[in-house]
């Protein structure tokens, strides 16, 4: 660390050269600045530097390393392990870029690194196309992206880093670097899954896709209907195209336009299928699960920008979440994540969620490392709630969700789904035979460990 004196100076010379906004402890606005989508993080990082742009990027990290301050890097501020804050660290806080540029012709997209889900979705839908995002509007793209990224049309376009077409990153040498197939093309593969462990992706350049129609088919029915809707769903996924997508979740029904008012607070179970194309061949799709016995029910055309934003939760609660992909999804499998989902914690916003994967993300490039992709079923308990003497109870149902449905886990997970579950879960999420090369790429680009608030990847 610095000396205090030493500290001072580089502070107020990154103060006059940003052309963003400087915060320390003392400073108003520090508190709100520090706020991430979790309340469960409390972090107090040495410094914020909110950048105005890239240049920006390279003088904060520059008086990072100058002080010997590790970096945390905050783009949308999702994540559940909190990783947009360190203790000590200085924050690269990126929201202030948040520009997305269109280029239809190409079929292409660039994005700032501080820019969300609704974002990039609302500047490309009036071109009808679109890419692989999350399944809520508040997720930053550029972590989501370099930590895989998995969404309602995935099984139509693969996964975001499948859509990948260069990175504009700042490494720890508070060098500019451009990664791509051609240029860089270590560290290009290394941001498929590795998350933000290379430096800070100032703007990504992602593939479109044409998205003229989307469709929505759901229903809303009693928790007892559970395991009828499940195999129903299961059924539709396995013989119908790429372009259907969807979830089925167990959740306490919220506050929604989609909830009719006398459904709002009950335990529900619903079924959500996606769909890239008309409203005919959905209802078509999901006759069966029309069929059901079912409370209530929305279908047709919906855009995608609003579907994006059905299952938002508000940021500040309490967030534990964690993940558990399938090689199967046997009838055995299906009674415990419904017996599970029974057991959701209620008031509470948690949501139960089980999710399909196979199509375009099974068939994508498997040289990546996202191992997770080959995993037909995912089960996600995203637990949620309000109030801190809740915090044993939710964070229990989540373990208890893992612990169930492990007997038919292939030991891969999607990081971006969990928080800190130690060194081997990061392995998992990159894949055993992956983890050698990444660590090389580390070493290559921060071999100090200076981004190290992430799922870490540690130099060798």
């Amino acid at each position: 660390m610095a000396s205090r004196s030493k500290a001072r100076t580089a502070l107020a010379a990154l103060r006059d050269d940003l052309v963003g906004d400087v915060l320390a402890p003392e400073d108003p606005g520090y508190d709100g600045a520090r706020a991430v989508f979790n309340g469960m993080i409390d972090r107090r990082p040495a410094v914020i530097a909110r950048c105005a742009g890239a240049a920006d990027v390279l003088r904060a990290v520059w008086c990072a390393r100058e002080l010997d301050l590790p970096v945390a890097v905050r783009g949308g501020g999702h994540s559940v392990a909190g990783s947009a804050l360190g203790d000590g660290a200085l924050v690269v806080d990126l929201r202030r870029m948040r520009g997305v540029t269109v280029d239809p012709a190409a079929e292409a997209v660039r994005v700032e690194g501080g820019a969300t889900m609704s974002e990039l979705d609302r500047a490309t839908q009036p071109y009808g196309l679109a890419t692989t995002g999350g399944r809520a509007s508040t997720t930053g793209v550029g972590g989501f992206v370099l930590g895989g990224g998995t969404g309602w049309l995935d099984r139509a376009f693969g996964l975001a880093v499948d859509n990948l077409v260069a990175v504009e990153l700042v490494t720890a040498d508070a060098e500019r670097v451009h990664a791509s197939a051609d240029e860089n093309p270590e560290l290009f593969w290394a941001l498929h899954g590795g998350g933000g462990n290379f430096g800070v992706a100032t703007a990504l350049t992602l593939e479109l896709h044409e998205l003229p129609l989307f469709c929505v088919a759901l229903t809303l029915c009693l928790p007892e209907s559970g395991p009828a809707v499940v195999r129903a769903f299961r059924e539709i996924l396995r013989t119908g195209p790429d372009a259907v997508g969807g979830a089925v979740l167990y959740a306490t029904g919220p506050p929604a336009d989609f909830v009719p008012p006398p459904l709002v607070g009950r335990p529900l179970c619903l079924a959500l299928l996606t769909y890239a194309g008309g409203e005919e061949e959905l209802r078509e799709l999901a006759e069966p699960l029309l069929a059901l016995p079912h409370e209530a029910q929305v279908v047709g055309a919906r855009p995608y920008t609003e579907v994006q934003r059905m299952l938002d939760a508000p940021a500040g609660l309490r967030n534990h979440w964690s993940a558990e992909y399938l090689g199967d999804l046997p009838d055995d499998a299906v009674d415990v994540f419904c017996g599970l989902g029974q057991g959701v914690p209620t008031p509470t916003p948690t949501q139960h969620v089980l999710l399909p994967q196979g199509g375009a993300v099974a068939r994508g490039p498997h040289m990546y490392p996202v191992p997770y992709r080959d995993a037909p079923w995912a089960v996600h308990p995203f637990g949620i709630w309000a109030d801190a003497a809740d915090d044993e109870r939710c964070v229990g149902w989540v373990r208890e969700v893992c612990a169930a449905v492990r007997p038919w886990s292939t030991g891969d997970v999607y990081l971006n789904f969990i928080g800190d579950e130690g060194p081997e879960r990061v392995r998992a999420g990159l894949g055993e035979g992956n983890t050698l090369r990444l660590e090389k790429v580390k070493r290559r680009y921060d071999p100090d460990n200076v981004f190290r608030f992430n799922h870490n990847i540690r130099p060798v």
